[in-house]
């Protein structure tokens, strides 16, 4: 193998593909990357069997060939590199990279490629090409929401709905919920549901570029996986096996108090009542108060700790129904509010012991779920 490429293109290449890395693995070969001439490209790829993602960059090619480089030796070698032309040679019979750029002459210690897991091909005629924009806003308001308690495994995924042209997300760790809905340009022969590990889908909108874009997802028969495939990026990710609990029975299906209020005066008041309550349990307060007849209804947002003290906030809002305290865990109000795009966001409540749901106002396609916490005495 001889090929040169631009160290910039080489960096974010090894950007990109350096999260799929395995950092202790009994198999040696899995903490490389591997470098192969594909096309009059290079191709790099890792894999930790699974998540694998794959990243294609323009390269000048004089002799095809592949190998596995050290990824994590490679990556930090090239970022310090001359913004310049980097010229690659391999010795096949050492398994030696000689890499050169500038004044800079490396030599590095490979696996060959032959020991590398196989890449799954995805079949691209058969798959749903959905957009990169709608996909990543998807990803980023349920991704959150799913737990990292490996004791539920189907919980620490995403339910990944695709029937006719509707597609929806669902992810929750048993105190929150998120449903994310959308259209799809054109509608889907099969229906089907997969549950996608939430780390790869949070991988996928990380290295999915901005733009209007196009990504093809694709699901091999029979091998439990699921291919994004975009311009020069692809994923493959294992998927989780198991039945995803039924959400819609959690939402309630009616409240006794809607209050809209301002997405971000709420995003910040929860900000600062969560600089106090972060040292006790988490919990903030919300006294939410109608108004009078001219005056506008309030909600107060409190959090404290016996060690750092106490933050209560006060923002305007439009209330219709009676007076309510609840509390919640102030983080997840955080983490939700964060991923809310419009301008103002409804909390609809029934009691301090129900759930609450959080809606983006004149946004249909998204509801949030999260259960309330105990107030005490």
């Amino acid at each position: 193998m001889k090929v040169s490429v631009l160290q910039e293109n080489l960096a974010h290449g090894l950007n990109i593909v350096s999260r799929a890395v395995s950092p202790r693995s009994t198999l040696p070969v899995l903490a490389n990357v591997l470098v192969a001439t594909d096309e009059g490209r290079l191709r790099l790829s890792t894999t930790n069997l699974e998540l694998g993602i794959t990243c294609w960059i323009g390269a000048k090619i004089e002799d095809e060939g592949s190998t596995t480089v050290p990824a994590r030796t490679f990556t930090d070698l090239v970022s310090t590199l001359a913004n310049d032309r980097v010229d690659m040679a391999l010795n096949v019979r050492t398994q030696t990279l000689n890499v050169r750029c500038g004044t800079s002459n490396t030599d590095i210690k490979c696996i060959d490629a032959q020991e590398f897991p196989p890449m799954p091909v995805p079949d691209l005629e058969n798959g749903i090409p959905i957009n990169v924009t709608d996909l990543k806003e998807m990803i980023q308001q349920v991704v959150f929401a799913a737990s990292t308690d490996e004791a539920r495994p189907v919980l620490t995924g995403v339910l990944f709905t695709v029937q006719g042209n509707k597609v929806s997300l669902s992810a929750a760790d048993g105190f929150r919920l998120s449903i994310r809905k959308a259209e799809l340009s054109s509608p889907v022969a099969r229906p089907f549901s997969a549950i996608i590990p939430a780390r790869a889908l949070s991988e996928l909108a990380r290295i999915a570029a901005d733009g209007d874009q196009t990504l093809t997802m694709t699901m091999p028969a029979g091998r439990g996986q699921v291919i994004f495939r975009m311009k020069d990026v692809e994923l493959a990710s294992q998927l989780i096996e198991g039945s995803f609990p039924d959400l819609e029975q959690v939402i309630p299906r009616s409240y006794r108090t809607r209050t809209v209020l301002s997405t971000s005066q709420f995003l910040k008041a929860c900000k600062q009542a969560e600089i106090f309550a972060r040292e006790g349990s988490h919990i903030a307060r919300i006294n939410v108060t109608p108004g009078g007849e001219l005056q506008p209804g309030s909600v107060d947002i409190s959090g404290q700790s016996e060690e750092t003290g106490y933050n209560q906030t006060q923002v305007d809002a439009s209330i219709e129904g009676p007076a309510i305290l609840i509390a919640f865990n102030v983080r997840f109000l955080r983490e939700v509010l964060d991923v809310v795009k419009t301008p103002n966001v409804a909390l609809e409540t029934t009691a301090d012991t129900s759930p609450g749901v959080i809606r983006p106002v004149g946004e249909e396609s998204f509801l949030h779920v999260i259960m309330p916490m105990h107030l005490g005495s």
